[in-house]
Protein backbone atom coordinates (compact mmCIF):
# COMPACT_ATOMS: atom_id res chain seq x y z
CA UNK A 1 0.00 0.00 0.00
CA UNK A 2 1.40 3.64 -1.18
CA UNK A 3 2.25 5.59 2.21
CA UNK A 4 2.87 9.19 2.52
CA UNK A 5 5.17 10.79 5.27
CA UNK A 6 6.33 14.29 6.18
CA UNK A 7 9.71 15.09 8.03
CA UNK A 8 10.35 18.66 8.98
CA UNK A 9 14.30 19.38 8.63
CA UNK A 10 15.37 22.37 10.63
CA UNK A 11 16.82 25.03 8.36
CA UNK A 12 20.45 24.74 9.81
CA UNK A 13 20.86 21.38 9.37
CA UNK A 14 19.55 20.69 6.09
CA UNK A 15 22.40 20.53 4.74
CA UNK A 16 24.51 18.19 7.14
CA UNK A 17 21.20 15.93 6.92
CA UNK A 18 20.93 16.09 3.00
CA UNK A 19 24.44 15.86 2.12
CA UNK A 20 25.88 17.71 -0.62
CA UNK A 21 23.33 17.94 -3.70
CA UNK A 22 21.58 15.80 -1.64
CA UNK A 23 23.58 12.82 -1.77
CA UNK A 24 22.64 11.18 1.55
CA UNK A 25 19.22 11.58 0.64
CA UNK A 26 19.79 9.81 -2.94
CA UNK A 27 21.53 7.03 -0.95
CA UNK A 28 17.96 6.90 1.49
CA UNK A 29 16.56 6.17 -2.31
CA UNK A 30 17.81 3.79 -3.40
CA UNK A 31 18.31 1.90 -0.48
CA UNK A 32 14.45 1.40 0.37
CA UNK A 33 13.26 1.83 -2.73
CA UNK A 34 11.37 4.94 -1.81
CA UNK A 35 11.01 9.01 -3.46
CA UNK A 36 11.78 11.29 -1.48
CA UNK A 37 11.07 15.03 -2.27
CA UNK A 38 12.94 18.13 -0.39
CA UNK A 39 11.13 21.44 -0.09
CA UNK A 40 11.28 24.45 2.45
CA UNK A 41 12.78 22.78 5.16
CA UNK A 42 11.02 19.67 5.01
CA UNK A 43 11.36 15.94 3.08
CA UNK A 44 8.15 14.13 1.44
CA UNK A 45 8.50 10.40 1.35
CA UNK A 46 6.66 8.25 -0.54
CA UNK A 47 6.41 4.59 -1.08
CA UNK A 48 5.61 1.49 0.62
CA UNK A 49 4.08 1.63 3.81
CA UNK A 50 7.25 -0.27 5.67
CA UNK A 51 9.93 1.69 3.49
CA UNK A 52 8.25 4.97 3.70
CA UNK A 53 8.91 4.35 7.54
CA UNK A 54 12.41 2.90 7.58
CA UNK A 55 13.36 5.81 5.53
CA UNK A 56 11.35 8.26 8.36
CA UNK A 57 13.13 6.50 11.18
CA UNK A 58 16.72 7.12 9.17
CA UNK A 59 16.31 10.46 8.77
CA UNK A 60 14.71 11.42 12.64
CA UNK A 61 18.15 9.56 13.55
CA UNK A 62 20.18 11.45 11.22
CA UNK A 63 18.41 15.13 12.51
CA UNK A 64 19.26 14.19 16.02
CA UNK A 65 22.80 13.47 15.16
CA UNK A 66 23.15 17.06 13.61
CA UNK A 67 21.40 18.32 16.42
CA UNK A 68 23.75 17.33 18.52
CA UNK A 69 26.85 18.54 16.70
CA UNK A 70 27.62 15.87 14.28
CA UNK A 71 29.33 16.23 11.10
CA UNK A 72 26.75 13.86 9.31
CA UNK A 73 29.15 11.50 6.97
CA UNK A 74 28.44 8.22 4.05
CA UNK A 75 29.54 6.35 6.29
CA UNK A 76 27.10 7.15 9.39
CA UNK A 77 24.20 7.11 6.44
CA UNK A 78 25.33 3.68 5.64
CA UNK A 79 25.37 2.47 9.04
CA UNK A 80 21.73 4.15 10.38
CA UNK A 81 20.37 2.40 6.90
CA UNK A 82 21.92 -0.90 8.02
CA UNK A 83 20.36 -0.65 11.50
CA UNK A 84 17.07 0.44 9.97
CA UNK A 85 17.01 -2.83 7.94
CA UNK A 86 17.90 -4.98 11.28
CA UNK A 87 14.91 -2.07 13.40
CA UNK A 88 17.57 -1.03 15.27
CA UNK A 89 17.00 2.87 14.10
CA UNK A 90 17.54 4.45 17.35
CA UNK A 91 20.88 2.72 18.12
CA UNK A 92 22.94 4.91 16.66
CA UNK A 93 21.65 8.16 18.55
CA UNK A 94 21.79 6.55 21.92
CA UNK A 95 25.77 5.48 20.92
CA UNK A 96 26.31 9.50 19.95
CA UNK A 97 25.31 10.06 23.84
CA UNK A 98 28.69 8.63 25.16
CA UNK A 99 32.28 10.26 25.38
CA UNK A 100 34.64 8.37 26.46
CA UNK A 101 37.37 10.79 26.02
CA UNK A 102 38.12 13.84 23.57
CA UNK A 103 41.28 14.14 21.63
CA UNK A 104 44.26 16.61 21.84
CA UNK A 105 42.42 18.55 19.53
CA UNK A 106 38.80 18.41 21.51
CA UNK A 107 37.44 16.31 19.00
CA UNK A 108 34.87 13.76 21.11
CA UNK A 109 35.99 9.94 21.14
CA UNK A 110 32.93 7.56 21.41
CA UNK A 111 32.00 4.02 20.29
CA UNK A 112 30.20 4.80 16.45
CA UNK A 113 28.70 1.15 16.20
CA UNK A 114 26.99 -1.35 18.28
CA UNK A 115 29.85 -3.70 17.64
CA UNK A 116 31.79 -0.45 19.12
CA UNK A 117 29.29 0.19 21.86
CA UNK A 118 29.37 -3.60 23.31
CA UNK A 119 33.14 -3.83 23.46
CA UNK A 120 33.67 -0.48 25.55
CA UNK A 121 30.72 -2.01 27.93
CA UNK A 122 32.78 -5.05 28.46
CA UNK A 123 36.17 -3.18 28.81
CA UNK A 124 34.09 -1.07 31.90
CA UNK A 125 32.64 -4.16 33.13
CA UNK A 126 35.56 -7.44 32.36
CA UNK A 127 39.17 -7.27 34.07
CA UNK A 128 40.29 -8.50 30.91
CA UNK A 129 38.77 -7.95 27.48
CA UNK A 130 39.31 -9.69 24.09
CA UNK A 131 38.48 -6.80 20.98
CA UNK A 132 38.87 -9.33 17.66
CA UNK A 133 38.27 -7.83 14.46
CA UNK A 134 39.81 -6.27 11.02
CA UNK A 135 41.52 -3.53 10.71
CA UNK A 136 39.86 -0.20 11.46
CA UNK A 137 37.49 -1.22 13.69
CA UNK A 138 38.79 0.92 16.71
CA UNK A 139 40.11 -1.73 18.78
CA UNK A 140 43.34 -0.18 19.89
CA UNK A 141 41.96 3.39 19.85
CA UNK A 142 38.80 2.76 21.32
CA UNK A 143 40.74 1.08 24.08
CA UNK A 144 43.42 3.40 24.76
CA UNK A 145 40.88 6.02 25.16
CA UNK A 146 39.68 3.97 28.07
CA UNK A 147 42.83 3.58 29.76
CA UNK A 148 44.08 7.34 29.06
CA UNK A 149 40.15 8.12 30.81
CA UNK A 150 40.27 5.87 33.95
CA UNK A 151 44.45 7.40 34.03
CA UNK A 152 43.12 10.61 34.39
CA UNK A 153 40.75 9.85 36.53
CA UNK A 154 43.01 8.18 39.40
CA UNK A 155 41.32 4.55 38.99
CA UNK A 156 44.67 3.25 37.88
CA UNK A 157 48.34 4.72 37.94
CA UNK A 158 49.97 3.39 35.24
CA UNK A 159 49.22 2.68 31.47
CA UNK A 160 51.10 -0.18 29.47
CA UNK A 161 50.99 -0.45 25.73
CA UNK A 162 52.68 -3.30 24.44
CA UNK A 163 52.77 -5.53 21.14
CA UNK A 164 55.14 -8.13 19.79
CA UNK A 165 57.40 -6.75 17.93
CA UNK A 166 57.50 -9.08 14.31
CA UNK A 167 57.36 -7.53 11.07
CA UNK A 168 54.62 -7.77 8.73
CA UNK A 169 55.53 -9.73 6.29
CA UNK A 170 58.82 -8.48 5.38
CA UNK A 171 62.36 -8.99 7.22
CA UNK A 172 63.75 -5.53 7.59
CA UNK A 173 67.14 -6.59 8.33
CA UNK A 174 69.38 -4.49 10.68
CA UNK A 175 68.15 -1.35 12.41
CA UNK A 176 70.44 1.54 13.28
CA UNK A 177 70.49 2.33 16.78
CA UNK A 178 69.99 2.04 20.36
CA UNK A 179 67.67 -0.50 21.62
CA UNK A 180 64.88 2.36 21.84
CA UNK A 181 65.18 3.40 18.04
CA UNK A 182 65.43 -0.03 16.89
CA UNK A 183 62.10 -0.73 18.74
CA UNK A 184 60.41 2.21 17.57
CA UNK A 185 58.99 0.82 13.84
CA UNK A 186 56.87 -1.53 15.67
CA UNK A 187 55.44 0.46 18.53
CA UNK A 188 54.73 3.85 16.25
CA UNK A 189 50.98 2.75 16.13
CA UNK A 190 50.74 3.21 19.66
CA UNK A 191 52.32 6.26 19.85
CA UNK A 192 50.40 7.72 16.96
CA UNK A 193 47.42 6.72 19.10
CA UNK A 194 48.67 8.24 21.95
CA UNK A 195 49.53 11.13 20.66
CA UNK A 196 46.38 12.17 19.25
CA UNK A 197 44.26 11.65 22.27
CA UNK A 198 46.67 12.93 25.32
CA UNK A 199 49.52 15.25 23.27
CA UNK A 200 53.06 14.67 22.89
CA UNK A 201 54.07 17.26 25.50
CA UNK A 202 51.48 15.18 28.42
CA UNK A 203 52.77 12.69 26.63
CA UNK A 204 56.30 12.74 27.00
CA UNK A 205 55.66 14.03 30.61
CA UNK A 206 53.96 11.06 31.61
CA UNK A 207 56.54 8.51 30.10
CA UNK A 208 59.75 10.48 31.94
CA UNK A 209 58.08 9.83 35.27
CA UNK A 210 57.41 6.27 34.37
CA UNK A 211 53.29 6.24 34.38
CA UNK A 212 53.15 5.80 30.91
CA UNK A 213 54.87 2.87 29.52
CA UNK A 214 55.35 1.68 25.24
CA UNK A 215 57.24 -1.45 25.26
CA UNK A 216 57.49 -4.36 23.41
CA UNK A 217 55.91 -7.79 24.95
CA UNK A 218 59.24 -9.09 25.32
CA UNK A 219 59.84 -6.60 28.14
CA UNK A 220 57.14 -8.06 30.45
CA UNK A 221 58.34 -10.90 31.40
CA UNK A 222 59.32 -10.96 35.21
CA UNK A 223 57.22 -7.89 35.87
CA UNK A 224 53.60 -8.16 37.84
CA UNK A 225 51.76 -5.34 37.28
CA UNK A 226 49.58 -3.70 39.76
CA UNK A 227 47.17 -0.68 39.64
CA UNK A 228 47.54 -0.22 35.49
CA UNK A 229 45.83 -0.84 32.53
CA UNK A 230 47.47 -2.82 30.11
CA UNK A 231 46.74 -2.85 26.56
CA UNK A 232 48.61 -5.76 24.23
CA UNK A 233 48.10 -4.60 20.40
CA UNK A 234 48.30 -7.02 17.41
CA UNK A 235 48.11 -9.98 20.00
CA UNK A 236 47.68 -12.60 16.64
CA UNK A 237 51.20 -12.39 16.34
CA UNK A 238 51.92 -13.62 20.01
CA UNK A 239 53.27 -17.31 20.72
CA UNK A 240 51.05 -19.34 22.91
CA UNK A 241 53.85 -18.84 25.82
CA UNK A 242 54.17 -14.87 24.94
CA UNK A 243 50.27 -14.71 25.31
CA UNK A 244 50.41 -17.52 28.98
CA UNK A 245 53.21 -15.15 29.81
CA UNK A 246 51.57 -11.47 29.28
CA UNK A 247 48.10 -12.67 30.77
CA UNK A 248 49.62 -13.89 34.12
CA UNK A 249 51.46 -10.96 34.64
CA UNK A 250 48.17 -9.10 35.80
CA UNK A 251 48.16 -7.71 39.27
CA UNK A 252 45.60 -6.25 41.74
CA UNK A 253 43.53 -3.31 40.54
CA UNK A 254 44.38 -3.70 36.92
CA UNK A 255 42.94 -3.88 33.74
CA UNK A 256 43.67 -5.54 30.43
CA UNK A 257 42.57 -4.77 26.70
CA UNK A 258 44.07 -7.92 24.46
CA UNK A 259 43.51 -6.38 20.70
CA UNK A 260 43.72 -8.35 17.88
CA UNK A 261 42.96 -9.13 13.78
CA UNK A 262 43.37 -13.25 13.19
CA UNK A 263 43.17 -12.74 9.30
CA UNK A 264 46.50 -10.46 10.05
CA UNK A 265 48.86 -12.91 11.42
CA UNK A 266 52.75 -12.56 10.71
CA UNK A 267 54.18 -15.76 12.35
CA UNK A 268 55.84 -18.35 10.52
CA UNK A 269 52.98 -20.48 8.79
CA UNK A 270 54.03 -23.27 11.37
CA UNK A 271 53.69 -21.34 14.36
CA UNK A 272 49.94 -21.51 16.48
CA UNK A 273 48.70 -17.86 16.98
CA UNK A 274 48.57 -17.44 21.05
CA UNK A 275 45.34 -15.56 19.85
CA UNK A 276 43.97 -18.30 18.84
CA UNK A 277 45.01 -20.69 22.17
CA UNK A 278 43.36 -17.98 24.26
CA UNK A 279 40.13 -17.67 22.75
CA UNK A 280 39.83 -21.66 23.46
CA UNK A 281 41.10 -21.90 26.72
CA UNK A 282 39.41 -18.66 28.51
CA UNK A 283 36.12 -18.66 26.99
CA UNK A 284 34.17 -19.72 29.86
CA UNK A 285 35.75 -17.75 32.47
CA UNK A 286 33.40 -14.86 33.60
CA UNK A 287 35.94 -12.01 34.58
CA UNK A 288 37.09 -12.45 30.41
CA UNK A 289 35.16 -10.71 27.84
CA UNK A 290 35.13 -11.22 24.03
CA UNK A 291 34.06 -8.49 21.25
CA UNK A 292 34.15 -9.83 17.74
CA UNK A 293 34.03 -6.87 16.11
CA UNK A 294 33.20 -7.08 11.91
CA UNK A 295 33.55 -4.77 8.54
CA UNK A 296 30.12 -3.57 9.98
CA UNK A 297 32.30 -1.77 12.64
CA UNK A 298 34.71 -0.55 10.39
CA UNK A 299 35.22 3.15 11.06
CA UNK A 300 37.53 4.71 8.64
CA UNK A 301 37.03 5.29 4.95
CA UNK A 302 33.75 3.76 3.60
CA UNK A 303 36.28 1.81 1.11
CA UNK A 304 38.18 0.31 3.81
CA UNK A 305 34.93 -1.72 4.79
CA UNK A 306 33.97 -3.17 1.37
CA UNK A 307 37.80 -4.01 1.05
CA UNK A 308 37.44 -6.24 4.53
CA UNK A 309 34.19 -7.28 3.54
CA UNK A 310 35.85 -8.38 -0.09
CA UNK A 311 38.17 -10.50 1.99
CA UNK A 312 36.30 -11.95 4.47
CA UNK A 313 33.76 -13.22 1.40
CA UNK A 314 37.22 -14.57 -0.53
CA UNK A 315 38.30 -16.47 2.78
CA UNK A 316 34.95 -18.08 3.21
CA UNK A 317 35.13 -19.23 -0.45
CA UNK A 318 38.49 -20.66 -0.39
CA UNK A 319 37.66 -21.99 3.01
CA UNK A 320 34.11 -23.96 1.31
CA UNK A 321 36.27 -25.16 -1.80
CA UNK A 322 38.87 -26.75 1.04
CA UNK A 323 36.11 -28.44 3.09
CA UNK A 324 35.29 -32.35 2.18
CA UNK A 325 32.40 -31.09 0.22
CA UNK A 326 33.63 -28.35 -1.59
CA UNK A 327 36.25 -30.94 -2.64
CA UNK A 328 33.54 -33.43 -3.58
CA UNK A 329 31.68 -30.97 -5.49
CA UNK A 330 34.62 -29.84 -7.49
CA UNK A 331 35.72 -33.67 -8.47
CA UNK A 332 31.63 -34.07 -9.66
CA UNK A 333 32.15 -31.00 -12.11
CA UNK A 334 35.78 -32.60 -13.38
CA UNK A 335 34.20 -35.77 -13.70
CA UNK A 336 31.43 -34.29 -16.30
CA UNK A 337 34.19 -32.64 -18.07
Amino acid sequence: MAEELLIDIPMEHEKNVCGSFDSYLKKIEKALSVDIIERDGAVKILGDRNDVNRAGAVLKSLVQLSERGNDITEQQVDYVLSLSDEQHEQDIVELDKEIIARTIMGKPIKPKTVGQKHYVDLIRTKMITFGIGPAGTGKTYLGMAMAIRAFKAGEVQRIILTRPAIEAGEKLGFLPGDLQQKIDPYLRPLYDALYSIMGADAFMANSEKGLIEVAPLAYMRGRTLDNAYIILDEAQNTTPAQMKMFLTRIGFNSKVIVTGDLTQKDLDRDQQSGLDVALRVLSRIDDIGFAELTAADVVRHPLVQKIVKAYDDYESRQAARKSPAGKRERQKNDDRH
